[in-house]
């Protein structure tokens, strides 16, 4: 069995896409998922899955994707990486003079669909001067010393301008779901 992470985008935010937690971890046992693990109510799931006729987390993605779909009558985007993925753009992190214990819900991991094509100069005109921007295949990573929530590089403005599909999640949740994923190895 191999241990994946799924990341759900756009669930139980501003009361739209309520999926509760335990009601999504019996959906992916619906689908043969073992050990399936919740983090926080934003979609986060770690889970073990045989791969037997699974060739990539693309497939698992659509198999995720289209029971919510079934089941709650609307889409969520679905990505599915592999420990190694998260590990990966954990290790990436470009940001080595912040302080982890303090900045960790400042620093926004963003996981895109594809890799974009020219993307700092579509992105710099919505950062502010004391946000950083880096982008590693696709990972974009971004340092909003004020806060994300102050920031004018939406969610909406990363996709549109890149043409991509993407998730965030910040700091301390890509470590938990780091943690969680080496301890659902089996």
């Amino acid at each position: 069995m191999s241990t994946y992470i799924s990341l759900l985008r756009g669930i139980n935010v501003a009361g739209q896409k309520i999926i509760k937690m335990a009601d999504l971890r019996a959906l992916y046992e619906q689908l043969s998922f073992k050990n399936v693990q919740s983090y926080i109510q934003s979609g986060n799931v770690v889970f073990n899955h045989n791969q037997v006729g699974v060739s990539d987390c693309s497939q698992l993605a659509k198999q995720i994707h289209q029971k919510i779909l079934s089941h709650y009558q609307f889409e969520v985007p679905v990505f599915v990486l592999t420990p190694t993925d998260l590990i990966n753009a954990r290790e990436n992190l470009p940001f080595k003079h912040i302080n982890i214990s303090e900045d960790s819900s400042k620093v926004l991991f963003c996981f895109l669909s594809d890799v974009p094509n020219s993307p700092i100069g579509l992105l710099s005109p919505y950062l502010k001067d004391n946000e950083h921007l880096h982008i590693i295949g696709k990972v974009l990573y971004l340092h909003c010393e004020d806060g994300y929530g102050r920031s004018k590089l939406t969610h909406s403005n990363i996709e549109k301008k890149l043409k991509v599909n993407a998730t965030s999640r910040n700091l301390k949740t890509v470590d938990k779901l780091i943690t969680l994923a080496n301890d659902n190895i089996c």
